[in-house]
């Protein structure tokens, strides 16, 4: 098999007040796949798609913090692995207040066998 790569999107999440890296992780890959709509799929048959191959990498503050199957739950197709790694913003609104906002990146490549 020879797997390309097809298509990449990038996505942007947020947990607003619950800091968890696990939302806003899970957030971004959603926000990644829900930005298009990928008609080319639908030239190839049902077992090109499925057995696609998605590659995420995302990047939180705290990568230990996130659990990786949640956030893989976001993806509708594929095989999915992912990378967590160091990034992404955590922001305190107020000063002192505990009430901390994280930012998550995503970034999805998804691979077909297009031999």
């Amino acid at each position: 098999m020879a797997f390309k790569p097809a298509i990449l999107e990038l996505g942007n999440g947020i947990s607003l007040h619950g800091r968890s890296y696990t939302e806003a992780g899970r957030r971004a890959v959603w926000d990644a796949v829900h930005h298009s709509s990928i008609l080319f799929l639908g030239l190839f048959d049902d077992e090109t798609v499925e057995s696609m191959i998605v590659e995420v990498t995302l990047a939180v503050p705290k990568p230990d913090e996130v659990d990786h199957q949640v956030v893989l739950s976001a993806l509708p197709y594929g095989g999915p692995t992912l990378r967590v790694i160091q990034g992404g913003m955590e922001i305190e609104g107020r000063e002192g207040s505990g009430d901390w906002t994280i930012v998550a990146n995503a970034a999805v490549i998804a691979k077909l066998d297009v031999d």
